[in-house]
């Protein structure tokens, strides 16, 4: 994954699987022990979490955790029901837990979604 911003093509309708390496400044995988991954799709930054056009991911850190790979994934159901018209932002957040008992939250990868329609329902 070069830089923290990407865009997306999520074709309407089907199964979605986003994978992410994540990776330490020295090239080495990072280790995601302990952490957990949360992301979502809006169609803007302020709307609100129970906006019908907000989407969460179904966001996992992938065994082994070592590797330093996150697997974002829509069904085929979630992904029939997203609007096709203009484009939604996302974002994938890590968090741990540190020594301190303080929730660290990272930003870990932003970017535009474009939904390419279905001919075939």
């Amino acid at each position: 994954m070069a830089g923290n911003y990407e865009d997306i093509v999520i074709k309407q309708g089907t199964d979605v699987a986003i994978e992410i390496e994540l990776i330490n400044d020295d090239g080495s995988a990072k280790d995601l022990t302990s952490h957990s991954v949360s992301a979502k799709m809006k169609r803007r930054y302020a709307d609100s979490a129970d906006d019908p056009n907000t989407q969460a991911f179904n966001a996992v850190v992938t065994t082994p955790p070592e590797d330093g790979i996150i697997t974002l994934s829509l069904t085929n159901t979630e992904t029939d029901t997203l609007n096709t018209r203009g484009r939604y932002v996302y974002d994938v957040e890590l968090s741990y837990t540190d020594s301190d008992d303080n929730t660290i939250i990272t930003r870990v990868l932003e970017g535009q979604i474009e939904v390419s329609p279905s001919v075939t329902k």
